[in-house]
């Protein structure tokens, strides 16, 4: 009897695993249902720098500052940590240089995944970013390409709007 609740119990295991096992790339794919904020952490615009000087990536601010309540600052309080790590794995992948000239601070457009609310970031245009993102993106229409995780590069006029769903596969 206790041999036979052991091999039902082996196979009652053996049957859930694969329904745990979900593939990261499938996790990654598709940003938070709407309505659904992530629960990622918020860091402190101390925080953000320090991750964003140890990965090489420069900021700057038209008014020279980091007041998240002023639009010609470049503020970082309240991102989420996914985003600053989708920063660096773009960093990291592209072998671009990247300043942000863009983050947490008032003045962006609002809405659930808006640059308030720690989901966006804007960078400086290059053509080594530009390439990264023709050569390695999906073309979705209107100046946009989807990353193979899901985050949405968006080429505006003068900068990159980059929305982070996730950290990018970091």
């Amino acid at each position: 009897m206790k041999t036979t609740l052991r091999r039902l119990a082996a196979v009652g295991t053996a049957l859930a695993l694969p329904l745990l096992a979900v593939p990261a790339t499938a996790q990654a794919a598709a940003p938070p249902a709407a309505g659904e904020v992530s629960a990622a952490a918020k860091l402190t615009h101390s925080q953000a720098t320090t991750m964003f000087r140890n990965a090489g990536i420069t900021w700057s601010s038209s008014g020279n500052c980091s007041d998240r309540n002023r639009p010609t600052c470049t503020s970082f309080e309240q991102i989420r940590e996914d985003t600053v790590k989708g920063a660096i794995t773009l960093k990291r992948a592209s072998g671009c240089a990247l300043n942000v000239t863009g983050g947490t601070e008032t003045g962006h457009a609002s809405g659930t995944y808006s640059h308030w609310n720690g989901y966006k970031l804007d960078y400086s245009l290059s053509t080594c970013v530009q390439n990264y993102v023709n050569a390695n993106f999906s073309y979705i229409g209107g100046n946009k390409w989807r990353s193979g995780s899901g985050n949405v590069y968006y080429r505006e006029s003068n900068h990159w709007d980059v929305t982070y769903y996730n950290c990018g596969g970091c």
